[in-house]
């Protein structure tokens, strides 16, 4: 149990960390971000949990608000995870 609980955490920690990067990236390379092969890395990683979280948020949230929702939740779903494995 404490072994899927850590690998849980991990891939959410990856996601969490590969939306950051994406964001920087974003900030950083402006509107030829998606040329930037690590950007397309980082979107093609994170496209799961950005839709799942598309599909919570009304139609007009838009790509920044998406982004930083998913974080949220991610960030959320790794601290509860951090709990429950020292609670387990």
């Amino acid at each position: 149990m404490l072994f899927l609980i850590a690998a849980l955490r991990a891939i959410i920690e990856m996601l969490g960390l590969c939306l950051i990067g994406q964001g920087m990236l974003a900030l950083l390379a402006g509107p030829k971000r998606q040329a930037n092969p690590i950007y397309q890395l980082f979107a093609l990683i994170t496209h799961a949990p950005r839709r799942v979280v598309a599909h919570l948020l009304p139609k007009a949230a838009g790509e920044k608000t998406i982004g930083i929702c998913c974080f949220v939740v991610l960030f959320c779903l790794w601290i509860g995870l951090a709990l429950m494995r020292k609670f387990v």
